[in-house]
């Protein structure tokens, strides 16, 4: 999962919302790797990075950059395209996933549909192995994209959490997120993200024991600005202890 020793529950951070902060006025500040370099020297797992068509956030030299600088492990996010699979091909990513893309949207919605991309993915997922490059599928948690995940040759899943993020009683999607990680367990490494905060992030990695590796970002960046990068940081790792003691 990556290259330092993992917890039992690792963290990735996202860094997109420092570059969206960059290109809003262009220039160099501030700097992706130089958030990436101080998450790292606090500990965390991994630093993930999703490259867009359009790059509206992160930039190619940037990933180039982060593959060049860091030790822990690198995490692409990328959608199921020739141009990102040749870049991921060159870069060398420690880590590839695979997400859904659409130019209006704001934020990645929903998740990668492997039922009807199947035989795509799966291709792409052998060429990127081959590489030694380890794959993750972003998906809903629901049964049937499961089981095409675990067909497609991808190593993990990463379960789309939105819903449970915004649910204001998240009994249910907890239940769904339960089932569809106990299914996936069985064959795959599994890990969730997507609208994750210091509030709901404690019950989740309480309540979904199969989860081992959380990506983050948007809050966490968000609330750097208010307490640090370093403050935001050691609170998410602290949200993720008191889940773990929750067990």
């Amino acid at each position: 999962m990556s290259r330092v020793s993992s917890p039992l529950v690792a963290l990735q951070v996202n860094v997109d919302h420092v570059a969206t902060l960059r290109q809003a006025r262009g220039g160099k500040h501030p700097d992706p790797l130089s958030a990436a370099l101080l998450c790292e020297r606090l500990g965390v797992e991994g630093i993930t990075v999703h490259l867009r068509e359009d790059r509206r956030h992160i930039q190619d030299r940037d990933v180039e950059r982060l593959k060049e600088s860091l030790q822990c492990n690198l995490n692409l996010e990328m959608a199921l395209t020739e141009e990102m699979a040749e870049i991921a091909a060159r870069l060398r990513p420690d880590q590839v996933t695979l997400v859904p893309e659409r130019r209006m949207e704001r934020t990645t919605e929903g998740g990668l549909d492997v039922v009807g991309n199947e035989a795509a993915i799966s291709a792409l997922c052998k060429r990127l192995e081959g590489l030694g490059i380890r794959t993750s599928l972003f998906i809903e948690a629901h049964r049937a994209q499961v089981e095409a995940a675990i067909r497609s040759g991808a190593r993990a899943v990463e379960f789309h959490t939105g819903s449970y993020s915004h649910a204001r009683e998240p009994e249910r999607e907890l239940d769904k997120l339960r089932e569809a990680a106990d299914l996936a367990a069985s064959a795959l490494e599994v890990a969730a993200g997507h609208g994750l905060n210091q509030h709901n992030l404690s019950r989740l990695v309480a309540e979904v024991p199969q989860i081992r590796e959380l990506n983050i970002g948007h809050a966490l960046i968000g609330d750097a600005i208010f307490f640090g990068l370093e403050g935001a940081v050691r609170a998410y790792q602290a949200a993720i202890e008191r889940g773990l003691r929750q067990r």
